[in-house]
């Protein structure tokens, strides 16, 4: 018996540490970053084909867990979702390597652009990109067809999937969001108990609770010493990292809501012409990755000094540093609140109402971006064929995606 329990609880110890390395998720998050088009909520459609269906690093429950609670966070969803999956394969280094992938392709593009800003005019008219947006139509449709399949087996899931889908459709936006996460919480504490319980699969974590507690206190501390600070030094630096720091830690809702804040930010200020915020956004629609790399254009044309490369770096590093110490913060817990019954029966309301939101943002707005005539749905038909039932790769279907639109582009 003792030597059954030692075995038990050395493989419990094994599955608690990572089993991936520093250059396996950089180079897998990096592909994602140069092929993820189609915003946020596309990026999580291709990031669960990649890390949950190929390379079967999470199981589906597993995934729809750390889900549920990026898309409870403020920040952008799908690059705490990034962070999070590279820290459950790699532990901290992971999670840096699968924000360094995911994020710079974008980032670089776009400080480039910022050196050279008429060189992509006419870019988010051309018909590849249009491509590439029918092509983000079937990527969510699949994800949403994966997980509900997965995650909403019975009646009380699919209604509560089919509900949280109507209220962000009837009433769009964040704060709905956060209300339809929690009332779904609350009614799958109510109706899971009991019979549903299970032991979920443990997520291979080494951050101690330790840190995490620092991380917590730093970004607290960031968030009311950056003001008093800005106050006293009058340092533009530090008056660029604040704003940024500001906008990542309080926005809810991912990148199309963070860009209202940034130009309240930036533009009555001075720092960008509204010109300069409008042309730079357009460029930030034309590429892959997260939207929220558009901090790296603003802070490159951005003036006073500094600007340029030392702008960029220093806009991109504060909009996402609040993502990197909240996910830091809170998965460390994540494992031990995963086993409690009452918190496993909210995940399951949870995560049905997770289903509902992407089956929204399937329609709005994927759908409503990318589809304007038969032929863009006979394409998200053909592209949803090929990866649901041949099981081509994502990134595959994104090339045939990019030359299919340039060629239909001639046709119409």
């Amino acid at each position: 018996m003792n030597d059954s329990r030692s075995t038990l609880e050395a493989s419990l110890h094994l599955n608690e540490h990572p089993q991936g390395s520093f250059l396996e998720v950089l180079g897998t998050f990096t592909r994602l970053g140069l092929t993820s088009f189609g915003g946020p909520v596309a990026h999580l459609g291709y990031f669960r084909q990649e890390i949950v269906v190929r390379r079967k690093w999470l199981d589906e429950a597993s995934y729809a867990d750390l889900l549920g609670l990026c898309q409870f966070l403020p920040g952008p969803s799908s690059s705490q979702m990034g962070i999070a999956l590279g820290m459950t394969r790699a532990g901290v280094w992971g999670g840096l390597a699968a924000w360094l992938g995911f994020t710079l392709p974008s980032a670089l593009l776009l400080t480039l652009f910022a050196y050279a800003s008429t060189f992509l005019t006419g870019a988010t008219q051309s018909g590849w990109l249009h491509g590439l947006l029918v092509a983000a139509v079937a990527v969510v449709a699949q994800a949403v067809w994966g997980m509900a399949t997965s995650l909403c087996p019975d009646r009380p899931r699919v209604t509560i999937a089919i509900l949280s889908a109507a209220c962000i459709l009837l009433w769009p936006s964040a704060l709905i969001q956060v209300v339809v996460i929690v009332v779904a919480g609350l009614l799958g504490w109510r109706l899971f108990q009991g019979a549903h319980a299970t032991n979920p699969i443990r997520l291979p974590l080494m951050l101690s609770r330790r840190l995490a507690l620092c991380c917590l206190g730093l970004l607290f501390g960031l968030l009311i010493g950056l003001p008093l600070l800005r106050h006293f030094t009058h340092s533009q630096a530090l008056d660029l990292f604040d704003t940024f720091f500001r906008t990542g830690s309080l926005v809810f809702g991912g990148g199309h809501v963070v860009l209202p804040l940034l130009q309240r930010e930036v533009v009555p200020s001075g720092w960008v012409s509204n010109e300069q915020f409008i042309t730079g956004y357009a460029a930030a629609q034309a590429i892959p990755g997260p939207l929220f790399t558009f901090s790296a254009y603003l802070g490159a044309v951005s003036k006073p000094a500094p600007n340029g490369w030392a702008g960029a770096l220093i806009a991109l590093i504060a909009i996402f540093l609040p993502s990197f110490l909240m996910v830091m913060g809170i998965l460390p817990f994540w494992n031990h609140l995963r086993e409690i019954e009452g918190f496993q029966a909210a995940l399951r309301g949870i995560n049905a109402a997770v289903v509902g939101i992407l089956l929204a943002a399937l329609y709005q707005p994927i759908w409503t971006s990318a589809i304007h005539a038969p032929i863009d749905v006979a394409l998200a038909l053909v592209f949803f064929g090929l990866l649901v039932f041949w099981k081509v790769p994502s990134w595959v279907v994104v090339i045939v995606a990019a030359i299919a639109g340039a060629g239909t582009s001639f046709l119409v």
